[in-house]
């Protein structure tokens, strides 16, 4: 008997900790979304779509990632750029930024009527369910399973239950949505498709909906993408009609509607695709599996990928609705939250970006928009890169197969900017890309006349060979890093002063040093993105033993480079010349670059850096736009200070409001707010969240680095560090109390712990790691200003301990 008691309990237990966990991975709400920013996303990579749960009319908004206005083509003209470069390098190390600024935009004019400063990324349509007489409702629920990537609402009309579960398939390249009842002959609606694009047309092809149509026209670009998108009733029970442009579902038991959308996309420069022909072809399969088997294949698809990391901070314990619990965090922050949109963050990841889709742009893949802010594009001085920080640390590798894609092609596109505009080898980008892969300046000379942008994109070849030691992968992409580093060592000027070698003409991006003049020469963001495409070049040339002649010339170089500065408040100057303000609260942090992403800045090789780097966060401020306090968020985990990282993720889980204009927030969905929605806010908490568990950039793995006092005991597992190492990390009161470390590659692990650690695995470390994924720059002594005595920022002390491992092995860790 007491054994059957203490059965019973235990699967009572096990249900109650499975249900916990389901709920823990569910966004749910009580109404349907009254607008576009409450409705809830889903995608597979390729196919995105908007659903807004409503009862008596569906809207599922809809998007193909390669629907974009315009066509192809570079951006580069010469425009007497190359001839006016010595002139404004000139007028820069004279001192007459105005002058030379002027003369920039002479040939890098502002936006004209035969420019191209980018294409928007654009919509296909809506879908539009129309269920008659549902009106008046019940017991209402929709939800987001970001465990699963489906989508679901339910509610009652005239004591029947109605269910309408939607995905859109990894494996078959459907949106599929399916209608059920608790009673046979309940489902009957009606369907139609629109589209805000001016070419565009709607018919009804054998109890099909078809929507036709061309993306629009923007600058001096013709739209030429040709879209299809096709809808396909299945029913059980009852019969499908059509008249006009509608498809009518009359008494059915159930219905399956099947979305297929398509364009003549080839790639970058051929639009001789046949979007119908495509769109058809996906449409092909779905009735030769049942809607289970879709599903299933589906879930089994997604979880591979979310299912490597589970994040557990605690939980209120109360079951509330995610706008209730969204709206209380100000005052009742709930840690269930933080997992959640931590997890999200990973969700939108997944689906945005999959292998073989296109780069996930400044808004992932959702936009109802055919001109939505910013052109939905990718921005590359900081917001792509963003939303590619979690892919390595989060267990995500893969999802960085599409960023990788989009550098091969820039490679080929940004030659001709390198050459006509900078008469440099090699290749770059400037702030601005979109799906034709332009480089040259977007948005004329004071935001675009920086040419870093392909110098910082090509940092993830690096970072993803340093997580998984692939050297075929390294070989493959040597050319584009060789490249990067071709352009840099040809443009690179010495500055008048010193000697030192810098970036001219340039900018730190978006910022002014005086009243609206941007162009300088020597900003520190710069430099930094220079020492680190040059350390890429020689470290990737060593490896794989190539080009060493150019290796030895790139390292002459990068001695020569300007160094970072302290300026006269203590700051690390984001110019070389002292013009900091104590009072700028730019968005823009682009000097502290070197503190996160970058691994140049640390506590434990470059003190004054250190301590320079976070006094110029602190007079930066905390609240701006949402990406800008996703990047505060990494950057205070950088600085080992959990509960100033832990502040900015309670200020960005703030509710916006209704299309508020504040600065940062999260809509009702959890979508990030500039405002407006941008998704690389979502994407850089989740990378800041992670940062704060482990760190694995300064020469060791670093065990809950930024912990705050709030978070006391939780679990992470999953989480991957530089060397091929996942670990799984279980902390206690605030302390470590287990880590579990899987290694891939093999070799030393080294970790560091604010606990001393006695166990028999482990030997005290001495010296520098000799696992060269955890090579670290050398200490780079800054140049102080007159007047200043550099401090260091007081840190906790650490123990390092070095883990010898074998592939394939895993080793688990304990506190005594």
């Amino acid at each position: 008997m007491f054994r059957s008691l203490n059965y019973t309990f235990f699967i009572v237990f096990m249900l109650f900790c499975l249900g916990a966990e389901a709920q823990s991975n569910l966004i749910w709400y009580e109404k349907p979304a009254f607008n576009w920013n409450e409705a809830l996303p889903i995608g597979n990579g390729r196919l995105a779509a908007m659903v807004f749960g409503g009862v008596s009319q569906e809207v599922l908004q809809l998007n193909e990632e390669t629907v974009w206005a315009g066509e192809p083509g570079n951006n580069v003209t010469s425009n007497g750029f190359r001839e006016a470069l010595p002139e404004i390098r000139k007028l820069i190390f004279e001192g007459k930024y105005k002058e030379a600024q002027d003369a920039a935009f002479r040939v890098v004019p502002p936006k004209t009527s035969n420019s191209n400063n980018g294409m928007p990324y654009q919509p296909v349509g809506n879908l539009l369910i129309a269920f008659p007489g549902h009106e008046q409702y019940t017991s209402y629920r929709r939800e987001l399973d970001i465990s699963k990537a489906i989508s679901s609402t339910t509610y009652k009309v005239n004591g029947t239950t109605f269910r309408r579960e939607t995905f859109v398939s990894f494996t078959d390249q459907l949106i599929i949505v399916r209608l059920t009842a608790d009673k046979p002959g309940s489902i009957s609606c009606s369907l139609t498709m629109n589209s805000p694009q001016k070419i565009h047309e709607v018919a009804v092809v054998n109890s099909e909906l078809v929507l036709k149509g061309v993306s629009g026209n923007a600058d001096s670009k013709t739209g030429k993408v040709s879209f299809q998108a096709r809808m396909h009733p299945v029913v059980k029970g009852g019969q499908v009609t059509s008249a006009d442009s509608t498809v009518r579902i009359e008494q059915a038991n159930e219905a399956i509607i099947y979305v297929s959308m398509a364009t003549n996309f080839v790639n970058y420069h051929d639009l001789s695709g046949d979007e119908e022909a495509r769109a058809l072809k996906y449409l092909d399969q779905p009735e030769r599996k049942s809607f289970d088997k879709l599903r299933a294949a589906h879930i089994e698809h997604y979880r591979r990928y979310f299912d490597r990391v589970v994040l557990d901070l605690g939980s209120s314990g109360a079951n509330r609705s995610t706008d209730v619990m969204l709206k209380e965090f100000k005052n009742k922050p709930d840690p269930a939250l933080v997992s959640l949109y931590f997890q999200f963050g990973r969700y939108l990841l997944i689906s945005s970006s999959q292998p073989g889709s296109q780069t996930a742009n400044l808004q992932g893949k959702w936009n109802d928009k055919v001109n939505p802010p910013w052109g939905s594009k990718y921005t590359i001085n900081i917001n792509t890169e963003m939303n590619y920080w979690p892919s390595e640390v989060t267990n995500l590798s893969e999802m960085g197969e599409p960023l990788f894609a989009m550098l091969k092609d820039l490679e080929v596109s940004g030659k001709e900017s390198a050459r006509t505009m900078y008469n440099a080898r090699g290749w770059n980008a400037h702030h601005n890309t979109d799906l034709w892969r332009i480089t040259g300046p977007v948005d004329g000379a004071f935001y675009g006349l920086w040419p870093m942008g392909g110098a910082w994109l090509s940092q993830h070849l690096w970072q993803h060979y340093l997580y998984t030691g692939d050297k075929e992968f390294l070989k493959e992409n040597y050319y584009i890093l060789k490249g990067a580093a071709l352009f840099l060592s040809d443009v690179l000027q010495h500055e008048p002063t010193h000697n030192w070698l810098v970036v001219v003409p340039s900018m730190s991006p978006e910022n002014a040093h005086m009243t609206d003049v941007s162009i300088a020469g020597g900003t520190t963001m710069d430099t930094q993105l220079t020492n680190d495409v040059f350390s890429n070049f020689i470290a990737a040339s060593a490896i794989l033993s190539l080009d060493r002649e150019l290796s030895d010339s790139i390292q002459a170089k990068q001695r020569e480079l300007m160094p970072m500065h302290i300026g006269k408040w203590g700051q690390l100057q984001e110019w070389l010349q002292d013009w900091d303000k104590s009072d700028d609260h730019h968005r823009h942090v682009s000097h502290l670059y070197g503190l996160y992403p970058s691994n140049q800045i640390s506590p434990y090789r470059n003190a004054a850096l250190f301590a320079a780097a976070r006094t110029s966060l602190e007079h930066r401020g905390d609240r701006s736009t949402g990406w800008s306090m996703g990047w505060k968020v990494n950057l205070w985990a950088r600085l080992l200070d959990g509960d100033r990282a832990y502040s900015l993720i309670r200020d960005q889980l703030t509710y916006a409001g209704d299309g508020a204009e504040q600065g940062g927030g999260t809509y009702l969905n959890l979508l990030d707010a500039h405002p407006p929605f941008q998704i690389d806010g979502n994407f850089g908490c989740t990378s800041g969240i992670a940062e704060m568990l482990m760190q694995s950039h300064d020469g060791a793995v670093h065990l809950l680095p930024a912990l705050p006092v709030d978070w006391k005991n939780g679990k992470i597992t999953g989480l991957r560090a530089r060397g091929g190492f996942t670990l799984d990390i279980t902390w206690k009161a605030g302390k470590l109390s287990e880590v579990k470390i899987k290694s891939a590659l093999g070799g030393v692990c080294r970790l560091r712990t604010y606990e001393v650690v006695n166990d028999k695995l482990l030997k005290a470390a001495s010296g520098r790691n000799p696992n060269e994924f955890f090579a670290t720059p050398a200490g780079n002594d800054p140049v102080v200003a007159d007047g200043v005595s550099p401090t260091a920022t007081t840190t906790r002390t650490v123990y390092e301990y070095d883990l010898a491992t074998k592939p394939g092995q895993e080793y688990v860790i304990k506190m005594k």
